[in-house]
């Protein structure tokens, strides 16, 4: 990506650009790439997790159609890139939501004329305000589907529950949330990636596998319950990246 739209500065590294090049996207400053490259010096597993996170969604969506939900809110949705969220249910009201003017402008340009999709520039810090505009876009007398995926862990800890519990309580039976969540599982190195992302849009805040557990609280989780992301109905258990083991995933019903 060459120009930056009006009032986004390329010189600060961008959680969702560095996300996309993780993916090998090309919606990205070279600031971004040389955040991400110190994160794969320091990770060197990194692309194959984003990948595993991507390849997570897809069957958690799946699961989620195969449940019956027809409205899902994919929260912190990122850039566009291969296998998005109303690929995988053509069949469903989807709202893509994120606060990078950057994402929305190239999310709103590749849904331009579909139907049943939208693209909401919105902050989930501020789920009163989000819960408003979806109001006017989704039914929530009827279950929707909440995603959640590696978003939480850029969010502080009282915000985080926060937003979860708001969300749960503004949903109807049936609806779902859907978590992938990074866990600090190499201490001795991870101070390096909190103070490269202290330096991007947005502060790095990993949790134990109890703490991600938390967000489920009133939810019913799916089988196999919280989960590495391969590690949740995979299609294929000896596919590669079976490995990674730095986020948990998990999906939740409300009863």
């Amino acid at each position: 990506m060459d120009n930056a739209p009006e009032g986004v500065d390329p010189n600060v590294p961008n959680v969702a650009r560095m996300y996309d090049y993780f993916l090998d996207g090309k919606d990205n400053f070279a600031a971004d790439r040389a955040a991400a490259e110190q994160i794969l010096q320091t990770f060197p597993h990194t692309k194959e997790g984003a990948r595993a996170n991507r390849a997570f969604l897809r069957r958690a969506v799946r699961h989620l159609v195969d449940q019956g939900v027809r409205q899902i809110v994919d929260l912190g949705a990122g850039l566009p890139t291969q296998g998005n969220t109303h690929e995988i249910a053509p069949e469903a009201r989807v709202v893509y939501v994120d606060y990078d003017s950057v994402v929305c402008v190239h999310g709103r340009a590749l849904l331009a004329r579909r139907e049943n999709v939208d693209f909401l520039q919105a902050d989930v810090r501020e789920p009163e305000a989000l819960l408003d505009k979806l109001g006017t876009m989704l039914d929530f007398e009827q279950p929707v589907a909440f995603l959640m995926l590696a978003i939480l862990h850029f969010i502080p800890d009282d915000d985080a529950y926060d937003v979860v519990t708001k969300l749960r309580e503004a949903s109807a039976p049936g609806s779902h949330l859907v978590i992938s969540h990074a866990v600090d599982s190499t201490p001795d190195t991870t101070p390096q990636a909190l103070e490269i992302y202290r330096r991007a849009t947005a502060a790095l805040n990993l949790r134990t596998r109890e703490e991600v557990l938390r967000f489920f609280d009133g939810y019913e989780l799916a089988e196999p319950g919280l989960t590495y992301p391969n590690g949740w109905r995979p299609e294929d258990p000896d596919a590669p990246g079976n490995g990674i083991t730095f986020g948990y995933v998990g999906v939740g019903r409300k009863p």
